[in-house]
């Protein structure tokens, strides 16, 4: 039996999850197949189940990764000072449209996952309310209340925005779906 490097199993874990994170968010949940991730991760189907007892446990695990990272982007913002204006309007840019399978997991995922068992909806839950928290935090004036609201109202907006931006096959009407939700979802966290 080949010995493997300290860390060896760790290093291919975290592989398994960049390539299904990013066929994932590229192509839906359910159009991924294990085979087609390990095929890309350059290992063995039989490899998986080292790491993971099913594809469910998979998408948990990517789920609560990608979020974890978004989470860390957020709270960088906040402690270097980036305006949630800023945040908004990078999330609601053509590039990130364009490239669904390095982006934010909510937008390419959410509908796929209310169709989950609890257990994936619950480890989504927990990150989204983290994430939202953050965000609230970002939005300068108003109760701990209303900068909740208006962080939810923001963020729905956002993710409903680049979901339709990526449906349509207009250019022109992609790009106006991206800056006119980017204006309000700025109104919003403004309370205005």
């Amino acid at each position: 039996m080949a010995r493997y490097d300290k860390g060896h199993r760790d290093t291919t874990r975290r592989h398994i999850l960049d390539v299904a994170a990013s066929q994932f968010r590229a192509n839906g949940i359910a159009a991924v197949g294990l085979s087609g991730i390990m095929s890309e991760a350059g290992l063995t189907n039989g490899a998986f189940y080292t790491h993971f007892s099913s594809k469910e446990e998979l998408v948990r695990a990517v789920l609560r990764d990608t979020l974890e990272r978004r989470e860390e982007r957020h709270r960088s913002n906040l402690d270097n000072g980036v305006a949630l204006e800023t945040v908004i309007r990078d999330y609601l840019s053509p590039r990130h449209r364009d490239r669904a399978g390095s982006g934010c997991p909510t937008a390419s995922l959410v509908a796929e996952i209310a169709r989950h068992p609890k257990a994936t909806r619950d480890a989504f839950t927990g990150k989204m309310s983290d994430i939202l928290a953050l965000m609230a935090a970002q939005i300068p004036e108003g109760s701990s209340e209303q900068r909740r609201r208006r962080a939810i109202s923001a963020y729905a907006t956002m993710i409903g925005a680049l979901q339709l931006s990526r449906a349509v096959n207009d250019r022109q009407l992609s790009e106006e779906i991206l800056a006119d939700a980017a204006e309000a979802a700025v109104k919003i966290v403004n309370g205005r």
